[in-house]
């Protein structure tokens, strides 16, 4: 998909979303020098894409962050709050896109043939 063109105070709006914002829609609107008028519904709405592009960027980001936590764990593993640091950067991770697989898909060359139940012994006598 092509880049949009954005006005000024909807690059400003995503500029501060992920810093001074802190991820608050409210106050990046203020920060971009939207009008209290103007909904901060509307402006979410029309940034929908632009805003998830980069909340997965940010995720993916902090991914590293979370990979490095997880091996100083490893290094301390005595430290306070480990087990809370450690789900914490599981959570990222994860989202980050670096979760093992669910599922495992088997395939085979040779069909797979299903036999009938096996009869009990007190029926074939």
């Amino acid at each position: 998909m092509a880049k949009r063109s954005l006005t000024e105070k909807q690059q400003k709006f995503l500029d501060v979303l992920f810093s001074e914002a802190k991820g608050n829609f409210v106050e990046a609107k203020r920060l971009a020098g939207y009008s209290d008028n103007v909904s901060t519904q509307s402006i979410v709405d029309s940034l929908e894409e632009e805003v998830y592009t980069l909340t997965k960027k940010y995720i993916a980001g902090t991914g590293v962050k979370a990979a490095v936590a997880m091996n100083q764990i490893i290094d301390n593993p005595t430290d306070l709050g480990n087990k809370e640091k450690m789900q914490a950067a599981k959570d990222i991770l994860d989202r980050a896109g670096y979760k093992p697989a669910d599922k495992v898909e088997v395939e085979t060359k040779d069909p797979l043939f299903i036999l009938p139940p096996k009869k009990d012994n007190a029926e074939t006598e």
